[in-house]
């Protein structure tokens, strides 16, 4: 009678690290959700407002930008009234910032964890990216709620009604989820390295928005520069949700496969940056 084990199980360390491990992604599908629901009681644990939070933030901000850079400053806004156009540019900025800053965390920020127990390191990214989708569809609860206002009020009305290009919104989602994903994971690689990036990050962010024509619209940029604003993955996306929701703005079809192509080339060496750092992070932290 042979005494080998009915069943065999070889644990090997993945070596190649130009493979993603997709499987291992399905099969800890239930790690990855009560992640996400911790991530979200985690944020507004022990806050007086808790979830309305994703309420206040988009009008606090918008309101901001509506007195300082309309009513100060007299940046104009395309005709738009200043809440609905503040509004609409912060709704991909903030979703893409948010998962960003979230990602470029992920090796350092669960270095503990990783240390203890084996779960695919694309996890925590991905978790992310995921729970962000909550406070996006909240921010854009808040916009269509501005934009019914003025669209019913004859006094001040809106450029446009409902079109078909909104759905075609989930696919400017994916556009910017994958962009801010394939950056966070570049900085998550860096960050574990260098930790001065953790002080800096948030100034990267703040002078990428103002690259980015959130509280300015695409048509104020001379024409010299507009091929610089071009190379900024994130201006097609706000300009192209200025145009869906407001028919005004636009990146024209150029300006906006470049950006396609430029996000998939940011993922794609972003995911495998993260795949090769993240076999030997442990060892070095």
């Amino acid at each position: 009678m042979s005494n080998q084990p009915a069943h065999l199980v070889v644990i090997r360390p993945q070596q190649n690290w130009l493979r993603v491990d997709w499987r291992g992604l399905i099969e800890y599908r239930d790690l990855l959700f009560l992640m996400i629901l911790r991530d979200f009681t985690a944020k507004y644990k022990q806050t007086i407002l808790g979830p309305l939070w994703f309420f206040v933030n988009p009008i606090i901000t918008t309101f901001v930008f509506t007195v300082i850079f309309t009513r100060v400053i007299g940046v104009p806004t395309d005709g738009v009234p200043p809440m609905l156009f503040y509004l609409c540019g912060t709704l991909g900025w903030t979703y893409f910032a948010n998962v960003l800053t979230g990602t470029s965390n992920s090796l350092a920020g669960n270095a503990g964890l990783f240390s203890k127990v084996y779960f695919p390191r694309l996890i925590p990214p991905l978790v992310i990216s995921i729970s962000g989708l909550l406070a996006l569809g909240i921010h854009l609860a808040t916009f269509l709620v501005f934009y019914g206002k003025h669209v019913l009020s004859s006094a001040e009305p809106i450029i446009q009604g409902p079109t078909w290009l909104w759905l075609a919104f989930p696919f400017l989602v994916l556009h910017m989820a994958v962009l801010a994903l394939g950056v966070g994971l570049i900085l998550s690689c860096l960050t574990a390295k260098y930790r001065d990036l953790q002080h800096i990050q948030g100034f990267l962010i703040q002078i990428w928005m103002y690259a980015t024509p959130v509280i300015y619209p695409f048509s104020q940029i001379p024409d010299a520069y507009k091929w610089i604003a071009s190379i900024n993955p994130m201006t097609a996306i706000v300009e192209m949700s200025r145009y869906m929701f407001l028919g005004t703005g636009g990146i024209d079809p150029m300006r906006y496969a470049l950006s396609i192509g430029l996000t998939i080339g940011i993922f794609v060496f972003g995911l495998l940056f993260y795949q090769r750092s993240a076999r030997t992070f442990i060892d070095t932290v």
